[in-house]
């Protein structure tokens, strides 16, 4: 006879995967959403076609029942128009979901005193281990998650620059960089100019997140 509780753990178990099976039908992964302007308007392309949003994040949009197919169609249709994608492709999700989580650790970076290690970080955000995301990153991207990262942190440096509001002393504090020289030599070794000369330099470029 099979134990009792070996059937309730069974049970349980095929509950919890059914559960996170819906919870991924009803979350839809998006790329190019890099900003809090890129939630407003995803949240508005779906608000017009009257679709049951539940929550909109960078990188994703959750929905309180599954959608039709009529209704993906016009809603991949609708994000396209305004510089979006709907990802189908499981491997890409997951590379979407890492960038975005990505893109949240900068502010992570800025906003807490002692950051957790991008690793933790990332891990806390999706459902496997540090090593498989890893592993796809670097396999569809071509670059690992830490040379990802740093082009974002890079692209965060010269917006702040920009600013003309922060001594590049309070930049690295900013981003949990050790030192103002190691700044400058990863800043130096990405886009090949110092700061300095980014500074001096007329019509600066910038590069838009969704493009790293």
């Amino acid at each position: 006879m099979i134990p009792a509780d070996y059937l309730c753990f069974q049970t349980a178990h095929r509950e919890l995967k059914f559960s996170i099976s819906c919870y991924r039908r009803m979350e839809k992964v998006i790329k190019n959403m890099v900003c809090p302007r890129c939630v407003e308007s995803v949240t508005s392309v779906a608000d017009k076609l009257q679709l049951p949003v539940d929550n909109v994040n960078i990188g994703t949009i959750t929905f309180s029942r599954d959608l039709s197919a009529d209704e993906l169609q016009h809603l991949s249709d609708k994000l396209k128009d305004n510089g979006f994608e709907l990802v189908s492709n499981r491997n890409e999700e997951i590379v979407s979901l890492i960038q975005a989580a990505l893109i949240d650790y900068l502010d992570h970076l800025e906003k807490e005193k002692n950051p957790a290690k991008v690793s933790a970080f990332i891990v806390n955000r999706l459902p496997y281990n540090y090593s498989y995301i890893s592993n796809l990153y670097s396999r569809e991207k071509g670059v690992t998650i830490e040379q990802y990262l740093i082009k974002l942190k890079i692209e965060r440096v010269k917006e702040l620059l920009d600013y003309h509001k922060f001594t590049l002393s309070e930049i690295a504090w900013k981003l949990n960089y050790s030192s103002v020289q190691y700044l400058s030599n990863q800043f130096k070794g990405v886009t090949g100019i110092t700061v300095t000369d980014y500074l001096k330099a007329k019509g600066r470029k910038r590069i838009s997140l969704d493009q790293l």
